[in-house]
């Protein structure tokens, strides 16, 4: 993939977290390793991984962690895919039990090599937590399953409480942001998750500054609404490294809680709107 070289912008102040440390931290990165799980805090690169893991919170990535696809933003690995393996919904399960979490968040890499795109493992998943601990939340950070309908059966029958899928960027950036996707997909897996299972809220993010107007994010929002999400999220990009795509520009706090408001004027339950907001950030706060 082409990466465009632009001028290197000076990360703001409001940019700057502090380093990953503190014994809870350092506990639930022993926790992790010993159970042989991925967390999409680790290999996505997040910013928030200190604040998160000292407050004993975690996003977990079942399907190994490398992942079919190449878009252009992310951190994590690609490449062949790892075999599929069927202890690791338990193992994430115990680690669930272990942190004493009453709300889970479960993500993967994309499985393009699968026909269910990986579904069968977001149900195990979700059936071993709730077996595990029983009345802890289970959000769900889904691909898009190349659209089947059928993969998304498979996990809205284990009833998760929250049903999240990225749209990622605006209409305009998808060829260069998220190659393999198609905005109108995205749309109709947030849509049919919602039709077979109504009374489970739906969720999107969008990460900006990669050359978005402020015109395009706000229909993105309307698009959105139109297919019934309920929950938004929306933070800066950040660049993983020179081989990823540059930032064209740092969006400011200011024009964040801008759209924090349009959103909860366009009828969302909820919006967590900020420069360090991730699609899995106060993840419980949406469904308090």
């Amino acid at each position: 993939m082409l990466v465009t070289i632009g001028p290197k912008l000076e990360r703001p102040r409001w940019l700057r977290a502090p380093a990953p440390s503190g014994d809870n931290y350092r506990e639930l990165k022993g926790l992790i390793e010993r159970l042989r799980l991925h967390t999409v805090c680790e290999s996505a690169a997040c910013p928030n991984v200190g604040e998160c893991w000292n407050h004993r919170t975690a996003t977990f990535m079942i399907l190994g962690n490398v992942c079919t696809r190449r878009c252009g933003f992310c951190a994590v690995q690609k490449g062949a895919p790892l075999p599929v393996d069927y202890d690791e919904p338990e193992r994430v399960a115990e680690a669930v039990e272990a942190m004493g979490l009453k709300f889970a968040v479960i993500t993967s890499v994309n499985r393009d090599d699968r026909e269910d795109g990986g579904a069968e493992l977001f149900a195990l998943t979700i059936r071993a937590i709730r077996r595990r601990v029983p009345g802890c939340g289970v959000e769900v950070l889904v691909p898009d399953f190349q659209g089947s309908r059928e993969a998304v059966d498979i996990v809205m029958d284990a009833a998760p409480d929250v049903l999240n899928h990225n749209t990622e960027t605006v209409p305009r950036l998808y060829r260069q942001v998220r190659l393999g996707a198609r905005y109108e997909r995205s749309l109709e897996v947030l849509a049919y998750a919602r039709k077979v299972a109504p009374q489970t809220p739906t969720k999107s993010g969008l990460m900006l500054g990669l050359g978005e107007t402020a015109q395009e994010v706000l229909q993105v929002m309307r698009d959105l609404r139109a297919h019934q999400v309920e929950i938004l999220t929306l933070g800066q990009y950040l660049r993983p490294s020179p081989k990823h795509l540059p930032i064209v520009r740092y969006v400011t706090p200011e024009e964040f809680a801008d759209f924090r408001v349009a959103g909860y004027e366009m009828g969302f339950a909820h919006v967590e709107s900020g420069p360090l907001v991730r699609s899995s950030y106060h993840a419980s706060d949406a469904v308090a």
